[in-house]
């Protein structure tokens, strides 16, 4: 049976079929550190500036951006005094599958099986092993590929995106213990060391130089 959130997820990636909204998506989502206005995205992808806006709107509508206003340093000329429209990727999830299926109920009733009989221990032992499976390619590429988002810009690598932020909700401890022990088998041979430190807006996994003895 289809339902009306089934509708929306089908809207918001039906949403990126077209090309130029797609990489639109793609510069917003890449940025660093976020958000970017019509202007970086409009020269991103060689369009005009009111192309571009057009595009990023309709990710909007879509619900997969979210817009803020900011004032800009170093905007000259006309309007610079306004507040900028800002964009940045939506905290909201899409998923779709047809025909329906209910793999996120089963992950919570997994989750929801593990924490009552205390198998925290167990399951970062398995995440970790999958961790140290998945090693292919440097460390960014390892990373990204699981849906991380890292950004090596500072000393102290953090993740703009938790591959499993609706479980890590609802099951905190099970599931950031789990996510925090599959990092760590992810980075073990990169000279970064994974450590827990949860901020707002951000995984709650951080990467850290490894101090050498």
């Amino acid at each position: 049976m289809t339902t009306p959130d089934d509708l929306t997820d089908l809207a918001a990636v039906a949403a990126l079929t077209d090309g130029v909204r797609r990489n639109a998506y793609r510069v917003v989502a890449a940025a660093r550190p976020g958000p970017i206005g019509r202007d970086e995205v409009a020269e991103a992808l060689g369009i005009g500036r009111t192309l571009a806006a057009f595009h990023l709107d309709k990710l909007v509508d879509a619900g997969l951006l979210e817009i803020s206003y900011a004032r800009r340093s170093g905007r000259t000329g006309p309007g610079a005094g306004r507040p900028a429209k800002l964009y940045r990727p939506a905290a909201a999830e899409h998923a779709v599958s047809v025909p329906p299926r209910a793999y996120r109920a089963a992950a919570e009733l997994l989750a929801e099986a593990l924490e009552r009989v205390g198998a925290d221990e167990a399951l970062a032992k398995v995440a970790r092993a999958h961790g140290r499976s998945l090693r292919d390619g440097d460390v960014a590429e390892r990373l990204a590929g699981h849906g991380y988002e890292p950004d090596f810009s500072q000393d102290i690598v953090t993740f703009r995106n938790c591959p499993f932020h609706r479980l890590a909700e609802q099951f905190p401890p099970l599931i950031c213990g789990m996510n925090l022990a599959l990092i760590d088998g992810l980075v073990e041979d990169s000279g970064w060391t994974a450590r827990m430190d949860a901020a707002p807006g951000r995984c709650c996994v951080t990467l850290s130089k490894k101090q050498s003895d």
